[in-house]
């Protein structure tokens, strides 16, 4: 309600009321509350006749489903035609007359909630006036309660919760006047919250039972609520793990997260339980939140199933990652992509057993409807040529507005990767990074794409490639020289760690990359064979004042001693840019080391500066000793430190090292806060 702009006003208009005559009454704490004084401000009850005719009105419209009525529906209510711009004054903020020009004279009140409100008012004085009723009132709630349950569209929900919430003790004294006979409401308080409360417990549409645990709050009873805030008031993940809750208690929780203080911006089903229950049960929770986190928690297609209709709610971003999804999952999550009214911008399945088929629904989904999905998540499934074939159909459409498209592992060959090339070159205003490691796109494949990112590398800033032949990623290397000759280039990644790239190949890329240095910001060439040459052409060009280079990894890429001296001179020599840098899995030993130890000792070493809070060196298994440790120690506490990460890890440090390092920590002007 308190999106709803006519609700605010009615909030406002009451609380200014009541702040600012000083008022004794209580603030209103429920809805029904809200509204009674409200009306009680706008009419302040002169007139019982104009009240109920308007109320009757309001019933008897609100169950045929109308939201305007004419002059005709006004008589038959008891309402003067000619007199009804009096109700119009009277009431002023309740009901409002208009002229449509081929209507006629047309009538409505300010909103459906205040229509709403008054058949409730009606209903329930009707039934305390009519002395010829045999029933008691809870009776007669009851059947209120059972046919607002009854109805599939939900119309007479919030017309329950107002009739509750007037036939409460609380409204008694509000409505001094109209409810003259209520002597029988506090005993049947009492009974009907039991009433509901059974309700709960047999009705298994979570819509239903979130509206009657409202009902209970209009009652002023919140014990179902108060048995499920012992499960939530665990910390930690998977708060529910292990708890068997009750239908009701379910409904209980729904109901205590969406009214609770806590942001709902995110939902991650791993604070509560990873499993498909706790979805289905909390999926009222998903539709009101903007992201979802559903990734790792042994989900099916069933899943998949109740989820399709979430994807027309407010949902943005949606995270299935490394379920059990299979073709089936994503059959039905694109009966929801498809409809007009998803806005998914983030859809990832990474690791979900998606092949061919799966591929296809969900390239058939965002045909018809492509222009809000900004990233696509596919890696580590099998969809394989003849998928990326129909995602690449859906790619050429120039309302395609997709950003990110990662196809990791995704079994793609020759075929594929032509077919997605072709793509992009017809709609190549968008997309900015795609991930095609651990494929099979062969020489013509390489060709191809290499031929696209020289012509479009102002918008593909981002490039994986892992697990390429070194003779097709040569092919790449070489026309990185012509595309380094344009002048307006984004931020550029290179990833092609795992690449077999050896020395031939290392000399070609850092030509290429020489021509124009000044926008690479990330060089990864894990587990590649650069050899000492390579070592020294890149150390040359890190050397270079033009080279921006932020984070350079090169673990497990053979380096010895003469390797690391070579870089720790070069970023000597231009050490105002690099912040990340990771020689894990090499052989520098302590002589490389102590050459990197100079290194973090230079005051301009962005290793070292506190606005790069990630800052991070990794020399793990580097065969480092005792010299090689204090050398370290040393650099870190002549220059007080705000390296944030140092890993060590697989070193013979000596029992020298490791109290060397243990005092560097009780240093307060030592930054780090990661030793590993």
């Amino acid at each position: 309600m308190c999106h709803i702009p006519v609700f605010c006003w009615i909030s406002a208009t009451v609380l200014q009321r009541m702040l600012c005559e000083a008022e004794s009454a209580e603030i209103p704490k429920t809805l029904t509350q809200m509204f009674t004084h409200f009306l009680i401000y706008q009419t302040k009850l002169k007139s019982l006749k104009i009240i109920l005719s308007l109320g009757k009105l309001a019933y008897e419209q609100l169950e045929k489903g109308n939201l305007i009525f004419y002059e005709d529906d006004l008589r038959e209510c008891g309402i003067d035609v000619r007199e009804a711009s009096v109700y119009s004054g009277i009431c002023t903020q309740i009901f409002r007359e208009e002229f449509e020009l081929y209507l006629g004279k047309v009538y409505s009140f300010v909103h459906l909630s205040m229509q709403e409100f008054l058949a409730a008012l009606f209903k329930l004085i009707s039934f305390i006036g009519n002395k010829e009723h045999n029933s008691k009132i809870t009776e007669f709630l009851k059947s209120e309660v059972n046919q607002a349950i009854q109805s599939e569209s939900g119309h007479l929900d919030l017309f329950l919760r107002f009739l509750l919430g007037l036939s409460s003790v609380s409204s008694k004294a509000l409505l001094r006047g109209l409810l003259a006979q209520t002597d029988s409401m506090s005993s049947s308080q009492e009974e009907i919250v039991e009433y509901i409360k059974m309700k709960i417990r047999e009705n298994s549409s979570p819509e239903k039972s979130i509206n009657l645990f409202h009902c209970l709050n209009e009652l002023n009873d919140h014990s179902l609520v108060q048995e499920v805030q012992t499960f939530l008031s665990k910390t930690g993940a998977s708060r529910l793990s292990g708890a068997r809750l009750s239908p009701s208690q379910w409904s209980a929780l729904v109901f205590v997260l969406l009214n609770s203080d806590e942001e709902l911006d995110e939902f991650n089903l791993s604070k509560y339980d990873q499993s498909e229950e706790c979805l289905l049960r909390l999926l009222p929770v998903v539709e009101t939140s903007r992201k979802a986190d559903l990734s790792g928690c042994g989900l099916t297609e069933k899943s998949c199933l109740a989820l399709a209709s979430a994807l027309t709610t407010s949902l943005r971003d949606l995270n299935l990652s490394n379920n059990n999804l299979e073709d089936s999952g994503p059959k039905h999550l694109s009966t929801g992509l498809k409809n007009p009214q998803c806005k998914l911008e983030t859809l990832k399945l990474s690791g979900c057993l998606i092949r061919e088929e799966g591929c296809a629904a969900l390239a058939s989904a965002l045909r018809l409807n492509p222009s809000y999905l900004r990233e696509l998540d596919l890696n580590w499934n099998k969809p394989g040529d003849t998928g990326v074939k129909l995602l690449s159909v859906v790619l050429k459409d120039p309302h395609c507005k997709l950003e990110k498209l990662r196809l990791w592992d995704c079994n793609i060959g020759e075929e594929g990767c032509a077919a997605l090339t072709s793509a992009l070159r017809s709609n190549p205003s968008h997309l900015r990074e795609l991930n095609l490691n651990y494929n099979k796109p062969g020489c013509s494949g390489m060709k191809q794409l290499a031929a696209l990112l020289k012509d479009q590398l102002d918008q593909l800033s981002t490039l994986y490639m892992s697990q390429m032949h070194s003779h097709t990623l040569f092919l790449l290397q070489q026309l990185l020289i012509n595309i380094y000759d344009f002048a307006l280039i984004p931020e550029i990644c290179y990833r092609l760690f795992d690449c077999s790239i050896g020395e031939e190949d290392c000399a070609a890329l850092i030509s290429a990359l020489r021509s124009n240095p000044s926008h690479l910001i990330e060089l990864n060439l894990n587990y590649n064979e650069p050899g000492e040459s390579g070592v020294k052409l890149l150390s040359a060009l890190l050397k270079d004042p033009q080279c921006k280079l932020e984070k350079l990894k090169l673990s497990n890429c053979s380096i010895k001693e003469k390797g690391c001296a070579s870089l720790a001179s070069a970023l000597r020599s231009n050490p105002s840019h690099l912040r990340k840098l990771d020689l894990s899995c090499n052989k520098p030993a302590d002589t490389g080391v102590k050459q990197l130890s100079a290194l973090l000792k230079d005051p301009h070493c962005k290793l070292e500066n506190e606005k790069y809070i990630s800052s991070f060196l990794r020399l793990w298994k580097c065969r480092i000793g005792e010299q090689g440790c204090a050398a370290l120690v040393s650099a870190l506490r002549s220059n007080p430190s705000h390296l944030r990460e140092l890993n060590l890890r697989s070193n013979k440090l000596g029992d020298s090292g490791v109290k060397l390092l243990s005092d560097l920590l009780q240093d307060p002007h030592c930054k780090l806060e990661e030793l590993l």
